[in-house]
């Protein structure tokens, strides 16, 4: 039975599938970076988080990666736009995609403390639309030059990002499963009470018997959509609950754009036959005829060499994908208070913590002390400068976050 699961999993990845979920994978994928990073702009992040500060907290092994001036940062974020319209239409894909993928890593690596799991989850899709040939098929660039244009490829194109979802789900579900969350309810028991105020809902969100319900909701839809997304029978409604589950936790939590993305990204789960007809309706809205959809087998073909390098190398990404959640187990102490081992984990909506850190300020002539309520050390900290503040070097005493 192991052996015919084995082989189940083999052919997979290595039997044809037409390429329409990935061509509408790419739009999708697109479209919701491109609002995203447009969001972004519009909200004065890129001033406050990239600009504004004079210290930042790198990544292990990044302490290298510096912001740009202001100018550079926006330049940044305006390639990132471009390079997200162009992977919608997929109009010098390989070019784009390249470009948003650097300059997205570069954005992140900035800072630690902006961590967020949609942005590693970003880096991740991004990273895997590198290698696939997303723009072969419904593409700008397969209008300018026809010979691109391929209708089927190894299944693995297709079902890395099927896995990669199962796997952020499947391991969020896993990370539910702890005393705070299960048993005391925790932290949904302070997250819905916070929403008591909206109409009809609010009174029941102050219930402690929904905020149980939430909890042990949560942890099951985790663990268990990714499976009912794969069976064909249960997968519209399962998708249905995908776009329910993520529209309320969006609207309760305000947790940015990982449902919106999530929901977008989930499609690829359907068949060939509904991206095909998805695209049937883009084509009519466009009115571009010289994007058909009617036309004999294009398989994409491969090198001799193809299997033996892309295979292994195929295992080796899903060994790390599996395993290095579980890092944690290599750190002492308890994971949610240390935090070693958190991050790319998809522990996903676990706590909430406020930061306050405390400097001293110790001023080069005298070498007298003042705390950092005071405005000297303040005006020192974010580089103003009112002529009090000269003279003083801030170190970090303390920092919790």
């Amino acid at each position: 039975m192991l052996r015919d699961v084995i082989n189940k999993i083999k052919d997979s990845f290595t039997n044809e599938k037409h390429i329409a979920p990935l061509a509408v994978l790419r739009m999708a994928f697109g479209a919701i970076m491109l609002f995203s990073t447009i969001r972004f702009i519009a909200k004065g992040w890129v001033y406050r988080f990239y600009v504004v500060p004079k210290f930042y907290f790198p990544f292990y092994g990044f302490e290298w990666v510096k912001p740009l001036p202001e100018t550079g940062m926006y330049i940044v974020f305006g390639l990132m736009l471009i390079a997200c319209f162009c992977i919608i239409i997929g109009c010098l894909y390989r070019m784009a995609i390249t470009v948003f993928f650097i300059s997205f890593v570069y954005v992140e690596l900035i800072d630690k403390t902006y961590y967020l799991n949609h942005y590693y989850f970003v880096s991740i899709f991004t990273f895997l639309l590198l290698f696939v040939p997303a723009h072969r098929y419904f593409s700008v660039d397969v209008i300018r030059k026809p010979s691109l244009k391929i209708t089927h490829v190894p299944g693995w194109v297709i079902n890395i990002f099927k896995f990669q979802l199962c796997l952020v789900y499947f391991y969020a579900g896993i990370s539910k499963l702890n005393h705070d969350w299960m048993i005391d309810a925790m932290p949904l028991k302070l997250w819905l009470p916070a929403n008591g105020n909206l109409p009809v809902i609010g009174t029941f969100l102050k219930q402690t018997w929904v905020a149980y319900l939430f909890s042990w909701f949560g942890a099951v839809f985790d663990l268990f959509i990714g499976f009912f997304l794969l069976y064909k029978p249960s997968r519209k409604i399962a998708y249905a609950f995908v776009v329910i589950f993520h529209v309320f936790t969006a609207w309760f939590f305000k947790i940015g754009m990982f449902p919106y993305i999530m929901i977008f990204v989930t499609v690829i789960f359907f068949s060939e036959g509904f991206h095909l007809k998805l695209m049937y309706v883009l084509r009519s809205i466009f009115n571009r005829r010289s994007l058909q959809l009617n036309e004999v087998t294009l398989p994409l073909r491969f090198s001799s060499g193809y299997k033996r390098i892309v295979y292994p190398l195929l295992s080796v990404y899903i060994v790390l994908q599996v395993v290095v959640p579980f890092r944690f187990l290599l750190y002492p102490g308890k994971l949610f208070w240390t935090e070693e081992g958190y991050r790319f984990s998809w522990r996903v909506m676990l706590m909430e913590k406020a930061g306050t850190a405390f400097f001293l300020c110790n001023q080069s002539a005298n070498r007298k002390k003042r705390r950092s309520s005071e405005c000297a050390v303040l005006n020192t900290i974010t580089g103003k400068d009112d002529g009090n503040a000269t003279g003083y070097d801030v170190t970090v005493c303390s920092l919790f976050t």
